[in-house]
């Protein structure tokens, strides 16, 4: 049996107010394209199908669309809830679809999953747990305020619900398991918003002991394998969604095994998304505006750091954003600021407290008037919508 293993797709996601849609589009069409190229028996979608729990019609509707094209020739899809997901909406539609080999598991059960292979004839069980949060479990696991003890009895309990889910294992069948879940030792990105408070939502992978061939994973954006027993594996998110993912080629995982046997995976890479890229101008404007006449990573979003010695004009920012439409950051970078240590630390300042450092270098120490502020903010939000409001809301 060939399993195809991805998640993490946030349908309605957008890049500092950028649609990425008409990629999620593509994505899809190249989902489909390598499930009936490689011959895939069933699709596992490992969580987090939208961005939030409110995801625009458009979202829904290519949710619904990847769903029906990759099921069309009889093969199965499995799909969790994860931890940006309703998980009622996710399950919504399951009356509708369940004759069509679809399968939509939005809270943790206590049943694994059946399905079965029409080119071999094979049968696969699946200890399938969505996102399982305290909320959606319905139980409070520990009146002890200490991280180390919720994070044991968050193990225990994970473990205990994947155990009874693979009690349904025969050796006859093709043993599987999936979560949306943050194990131990995975290697995260800025996109994943935290699913854990502190580190206590973590999962080790003792808890994942189940006897099963593959255990495919959701939330991390990273593809990567997790030490354990057996083949643990996230598939990683199908797109870039954070420049702190710039640079990772993003991929589908392809697994072939059969009962009783060993997973042999195969990592099939994807060509659909925009690349993110970091520029690093240490040459000043100059050196820009040579990349932007070579016409360097014309299809990318960039977030860019350009050494100064002196403030940019407006005029220049509005050449620059003109000159290539994925420039989403410009970020100045000033000797002071570099000696100083203080690089690494500009990009975690709202963008007004950047404003009051950057007028105060300039005038030697002098405050900003609150209507020059507002104005800057105003211009800020004109190349940048959405980032006044973050601004405002702190």
């Amino acid at each position: 049996m060939r399993i195809l293993h991805t998640g993490d797709w946030h349908l309605g996601k957008t890049l500092e107010g950028r649609s990425r849609l008409r990629e999620q589009e593509d994505f899809v069409d190249e989902l489909v394209r390598l499930a009936d190229e490689q011959q895939a028996d069933a699709v596992l979608m490992a969580g987090d199908v939208y961005d939030s729990v409110n995801p625009p019609a458009s979202a829904e509707q290519l949710f619904y669309e990847a769903a029906a094209r990759l099921t069309e020739h009889g093969r199965p899809l499995v799909v969790i809830a994860g931890n940006h997901d309703q998980p009622e909406r996710v399950a919504s539609v399951t009356p509708l679809v369940n004759r069509q080999g679809i399968t939509l598991v939005g809270m943790p059960t206590s049943e694994a999953v059946t399905i079965h292979a029409k080119r071999t004839g094979e049968t696969a069980q699946i200890a399938a747990l969505p996102y399982p949060s305290e909320a959606r479990l319905n139980e409070l696991l520990t009146t002890d305020g200490d991280e180390n003890v919720l994070r044991q009895a968050y193990s225990r309990r994970v473990g205990m619900l994947m155990q009874r889910l693979a009690a349904s294992f025969r050796p006859d069948t093709v043993n599987l398991a999936m979560s949306h879940i943050y194990v131990l030792g995975g290697v995260e990105s800025d996109s994943e918003r935290p699913i854990q408070v502190g580190g206590a939502y973590t999962v080790d992978p003792s808890a994942l002991s189940t006897g099963a061939q593959y255990t495919a994973l959701g939330h991390l954006h990273r593809a990567q394998a997790v030490k354990g027993e057996g083949v643990i594996r996230y598939s990683g998110s199908p797109l870039a969604y954070s420049f702190s993912e710039a640079g990772q080629s993003k991929s589908v995982t392809m697994v072939d095994l059969a009962p009783g046997g060993a997973a042999n995976v195969e990592e099939l890479l994807l060509t659909s998304g925009r690349p993110l890229v970091r520029w690093k101008a240490r040459g000043g404007l100059a050196e820009v505006y040579r990349w932007l006449d070579e016409g360097r990573d014309p299809q990318a979003f960039i977030d860019m750091e350009v050494w100064l010695d002196d403030a940019m004009s407006l005029k220049e920012i509005q050449q620059i954003r003109k000159s290539h439409e994925g420039i989403i950051h410009i970020r100045p970078v000033y000797p002071e600021m570099a000696a100083a240590g203080l690089l690494e630390q500009r990009s975690e300042l709202p963008v007004h407290e950047l404003f009051l450092k950057f007028y105060q270098r300039q005038t030697g120490g002098a405050l900003p008037e609150d209507s020059l502020v507002q104005l800057f903010l105003e211009l800020v939000d004109e190349d940048e919508p959405g980032v006044r409001e973050e601004v405002e809301g702190n």
